[in-house]
């Protein structure tokens, strides 16, 4: 379970209404609401672990020091198998420029997350960017164990009746099949860039077709995550129907798929 971002201090969100369906997918604007590091630590941690879930903590910061922080909070903490730095936040040391769309950046709040993490530490990257592979590799030379790709992409509905934006916040995150096809390409991009980096595929994935495509594209292992809106046991399914659809096509491991399409 890869849990939404926290943050040193608590933050309250963006005003609602903060999801809106679209035609492939959805908007979101949730402007990253949680309750802090310590109090998620105190009280959300010790739910997953009680249930045995093995977890993936998202982590984000207004700085690169954030990130140091939130992941020495973490640090040594029970059932938290990785960090996943999610770098798609406004930088304030940087006139407010996202952390993912500039290399150094990027590498100076990952080497912080590194620093203070006692295990691995990928990065969530955003397919916004001109060059996606040296933002990865900028990630991996700062000491990242792998990279997500992609977060959502930035979108804006209108309601055509009060010609005001849906979302309280204005724009939001577009994620659902629409992102696929970007998603699949930033894997693929990375990947041939960055051969041997692993990657988490993330983007409109809900179907073993899918899961498939994206490890043929380069990925490591792949994220459902708006699929469960609507059917929640998504992910469960799909490893569930995985080994028969290898089966019929006569493949023996997934992994002897991964980045086929490259080759």
């Amino acid at each position: 379970m890869v849990v939404k971002s926290v943050t040193r201090e608590p933050r309250a969100g963006r005003p609602g209404p903060r999801m809106v369906e679209t035609p492939a997918g959805m908007l979101n604007a949730i402007g990253l609401q949680n309750p802090g590091v310590d109090a998620w630590v105190a009280r959300d941690l010790p739910w997953l672990v009680a249930r045995g879930v093995p977890t993936i903590v998202s982590i984000a910061g207004s700085a690169a020091a954030d990130y140091g922080a939130v992941a020495a909070r973490l640090a040594g903490r029970p059932g938290i198998l990785a960090i996943e730095a999610n770098v798609s936040c406004p930088n304030v040391e940087d006139r407010g420029r996202v952390f993912a769309r500039d290399p150094a950046a990027t590498g100076a709040a990952v080497a912080a997350a590194v620093a203070a993490a006692t295990v691995p530490v990928f990065v969530k990257l955003t397919a916004d960017v001109t060059d996606l592979a040296e933002v990865a590799a900028a990630a991996a030379a700062a000491g990242a164990a792998g990279v997500t790709l992609v977060n959502t992409l930035l979108g804006l509905a209108v309601d055509v009746e009060t010609g005001r934006p849906v979302l309280g916040g204005g724009t939001g995150g577009l994620s659902g099949p629409a992102i696929r096809p970007v998603a699949v390409r930033a894997v693929a991009e990375v990947a041939r860039a960055l051969p041997g980096l692993p990657i988490i595929g993330a983007g409109g994935a809900r179907s073993v077709a899918d899961v498939v495509e994206f490890v043929m594209a380069g990925a490591t292992a792949v994220a459902i995550g708006t699929a469960t809106f609507t059917a929640p046991t998504t992910a469960a399914d799909i490893v569930d129907a995985l080994p028969g659809w290898l089966a019929a096509r006569g493949h023996r491991r997934i992994t002897d798929l991964r980045g086929l399409a490259l080759r």
